[in-house]
């Protein structure tokens, strides 16, 4: 592949390469995602010089620096805005994709039009905070597509627009951290996967498969925390997607397992976790109870006796005597004695209970009002997840942990914070107060927490709260939201070095999105990438038909050591099929994968499978559904 021409170039630009354009560190983290993971070509547009000074730290080219003949995989160029002709300088109608990551909506909603009319057949990610216009768009560029290429294969119109945000994308690997200690994680079907490293198994002892055997480590790495051995490279490396009988005859080497991420604390019980609003015991409090007991009671024989002693019928005597119950009714002046004792008689019960009857409804009226209000942490609380911030990340990473049954007990300073409807909604305690301040963290029980999260949009905040928290309690698993990633860097890499026994994780919202916005400008079928030591294994969604390597063979058959290995079975109609099967939302509808496959279970031309590979193996299955569908055409 020849290098990106630099500017005054007479050569125009390559096709087939990747097109970033953004304002911000996701716009950069996700170049060199493409280029390091995909192994992509790219071409950088930034908005200000000092992102290119950033790009030439990170080892991408500035445009206009001498290639010398080389392949530049990262090309970087300048441009205010993402307009036509900025768009045409970067090779966008010839590009496989193009990323708009700009912190605008509007911008990114001009730019994909726009490259919408140069490209019919582009492959649009874009990044959207309003999630209802981002639906929206995909809608509408969609159809822009139809209407510039009215010709255009449909499984490429499904997969030409992908509208992402980037805190729904990072909210899975907040929560995996939180569950599991990692955020190296794949999501598919709702599930989150996580590779998990398997030191190995002393004499006696059986180590635990997971789903699948991913890879065998290198026969030099005895990190846990996955450091790569001296060999990494050499025969003794990573081995990647081994069968079985390798996996069996390999005694000293670590391995890596694909598992579902599970939250490993104490549960909340189905009762608590449910709970939405005050039950019906406080509503209907003992006193209330006991209130209209009296008056029923009352009623009945007061009814009942002025039944026997005057000539009233049942109905009549008990409409009277309610009457007088509740002090409503005329004196009994010229009526018989009987009945004016009879009415003196109802009034004392009257006077008894319609107080207690009042106080039992004005107390059941503040039950009903505080249901609404937001709860606070239940006593006896422990193993639980401390979320300090319900901003946009926060909210996300919230929804995403009740939607796994997760005990959550939340900490905000803002009473009007975007979660705290979330909040009051899902029944999950909320702590209302600064971080700063002594006793809000013991008021959330972090003491007794299985993990805490600090997602604020304050780096400071958020560090001063970890801190806090280890102080608590020193083992306590700890993940911290910060903006830069160098300081992130140092901030994990100081709290491992004073707290080596305590879990500590400190990632950035872009790079915890990058790698599901590198996937989708791949394509759909790609659910999303984990390394492994210098190697990387992706994870894809594909459709049986075309691949002579699945279409009519058994999962065994189909599995190639090294390059290739069915995991699960989309056992969908292809009609309510979903074309992404990594999106966190799914209007109702989901997928249904089937993970434990029979070895012997033969794949259908209708069937779509999730698969594990390498990149080259990867390549090999793209490139024959393009050749089968060229030789079908």
């Amino acid at each position: 592949m020849a290098a990106l021409p630099r500017q005054g170039d007479a050569e125009e630009p390559v096709g087939g390469h990747m097109v970033v354009c953004g304002d911000g560190g996701l716009a950069l983290r996700l170049a060199d995602e493409l280029r390091e993971v995909y192994r992509q070509r790219v071409v950088l547009v930034v908005a200000d010089e000092d992102d290119v000074h950033r790009a030439a730290e990170a080892g991408m080219a500035p445009e206009g620096t001498a290639s010398g003949g080389r392949v530049v995989p990262v090309r970087v160029m300048t441009a205010p805005a993402p307009t036509k002709e900025a768009l045409l300088r970067a090779g966008v109608d010839r590009a496989a994709a193009l990323a708009l990551l700009y912190e605008d909506d509007e911008t990114n909603l001009r730019a994909a039009l726009a490259a919408r009319r140069l490209s019919p057949g582009l492959r649009l990610v874009a990044r959207m905070y309003n999630r209802k216009l981002g639906q929206h768009l995909e809608e509408l560029l969609d159809q822009a597509a139809l209407v510039h290429a009215p010709g255009m294969d449909r499984a490429v119109l499904d997969a030409s627009t992908t509208v992402l945000s980037d805190a729904d994308t990072a909210a899975p690997a907040l929560a995996a951290t939180a569950i599991a200690g990692t955020s190296k994680v794949v999501q598919a079907d709702g599930v989150l996967l996580r590779a998990a490293e398997r030191i190995p198994p002393g004499r006696g002892e059986v180590s635990d498969p997971g789903l699948c055997t991913l890879a065998l480590l290198s026969s030099t790495t005895t990190d846990p925390a996955g450091a790569e051995g001296s060999e990494a490279d050499g025969p003794q490396g990573p081995l990647l997607l081994p069968d079985d009988r390798t996996v069996a005859v390999a005694t000293g080497r670590g391995s890596i397992v694909l598992e579902t991420v599970r939250y490993a604390g104490p549960a909340l019980s189905a009762r608590r976790l449910a709970r939405r609003g005050a039950p019906l015991g406080e509503l209907f409090s003992s006193r209330l109870r006991w209130a209209l007991a009296g008056i029923v009671a009352s009623v009945l024989a007061l009814t009942l006796t002025t039944t026997l002693l005057t000539d009233a019928d049942p109905v009549h005597a008990a409409y009277l005597t309610l009457l007088d119950l509740f002090s409503i009714n005329d004196p009994a002046l010229d009526a018989p004695v009987t009945n004016q004792i009879l009415q003196l008689l109802s009034g004392l019960v009257g006077l008894a209970l319609l107080p207690l009857l009042v106080a039992g409804g004005l107390e059941a009226l503040g039950t009903f009002r505080g249901a609404g209000a937001l709860r606070r942490p239940p006593r006896g609380l422990s193993g639980h997840v401390v979320l300090l911030g319900l901003g946009k990340v926060g909210t996300r990473v919230l929804a995403r942990l009740r939607e796994l049954d997760i005990p959550v007990v939340c900490v905000e300073e803002d009473p009007e914070a975007r979660g705290i409807p979330l909040a009051r909604a899902l029944g999950v305690p909320v702590v209302l107060g600064d971080v700063t301040e002594d006793g809000v963290l013991e008021a959330a029980k972090v003491h007794r927490a299985h993990a805490f999260l600090a997602l604020t949009s304050s780096d400071t905040t958020n560090l001063e709260a970890a801190l806090s928290a280890r102080t608590l309690k020193n083992d306590l698993r700890v993940a911290l939201r910060l903006y830069d990633d160098d300081f992130a860097t140092a901030v994990y890499r100081t709290l491992r070095t004073a707290h080596p026994d305590a879990l500590t994780r400190s990632r950035s919202v872009s790079h915890l999105a990058a790698p599901a916005f590198a996937g989708a400008m791949m394509g759909r079928q790609i659910l999303g990438a984990i390394p492994v030591e210098r190697k990387v294994l992706l994870f894809a969604a594909l459709p049986v038909a075309g691949h002579p390597q699945f279409e009519g063979r058994t999962v065994s058959e189909a599995f190639r050591p090294g390059s290739w290995r069915v995991l699960a079975l989309d056992t969908s109609t292809p009609d309510a099929r979903l074309p992404d099967l990594a999106s966190t939302h799914h209007n109702g509808e989901h997928p249904q994968l089937l993970w434990d496959l029979h070895p012997g279970h033969v794949l259908h031309p209708e069937d779509r499978v999730v698969i594990a590979t390498t990149r080259r193996g990867l390549a090999e299955l793209l490139d024959t559904r393009s050749v089968t569908r060229a030789a079908e055409r």
